[in-house]
């Protein structure tokens, strides 16, 4: 077997799908830590109760490995991609939901705490805003390698690996060229 280290996670999919079980293991260990700290700052306060944020990034990430079946890991970093849809889905589904409570105990007679996420407040919502269009006109490729560096924090090595890139150095020029076309179009 190959080091675990060295397995893109579109190799592990695979390997799930094909039944091997400690694949899943794996997957959970790799992407855990990953989700986390993507997830940390993004839920604000108002929205948080016993179902905190890392209770929301291990539901979300069972989900999205229970579908694995259904899942295409053709596209390099496809996998940290759809999860990060699938957790930012569920951040807006529990800010829902902590709206409609805040509405129903308060009954209109205290106002409810609008308070922005900890990422919200560093770098304000317009420019949250602006960061999410702009991405989405980036190549795949460039977007992926984005993600993977700015909200995953992954290092250039790991991020070559996830992208099938040929090096890390060619990881870091995709994740360049990403960032100064993210940056045009912010402007």
């Amino acid at each position: 077997m190959s080091d675990p280290e060295l397995e893109s996670t579109a190799t592990l999919v695979r390997a799930l799908q094909h039944g091997d079980d400690a694949a899943r293991e794996r997957l959970f260990q790799r992407c855990l830590p990953l989700l986390r700290r993507w997830a940390h700052g993004r839920l604000p306060q108002r929205a948080r109760d016993l179902a905190d944020t890392d209770d929301l990034v291990q539901v979300s990430l069972l989900r999205a490995l229970n579908n694995m079946d259904r899942f295409d890991a053709g596209r390099p970093g496809a996998l940290l991609a759809y999860l990060r849809t699938i957790l930012l889905n569920a951040v807006r589904e529990e800010l829902r939901r902590s709206s409609r409570r805040a509405a129903d105990l308060h009954s209109g007679f205290e106002p409810v705490d609008d308070a922005p996420s900890v990422l919200e407040t560093a770098i304000g919502r317009q420019t949250l805003d602006a960061y999410e269009r702009a991405l989405e006109r980036l190549t795949e490729k460039q977007r992926n390698a984005v993600i993977l560096r700015l909200e995953f924090d992954l290092t250039y090595p790991e991020i070559a690996v996830e992208l099938d890139a040929d090096s890390s150095d060619a990881a870091r020029m995709l994740v360049v060229r990403g960032l100064t076309g993210l940056t045009r179009r912010m402007q």
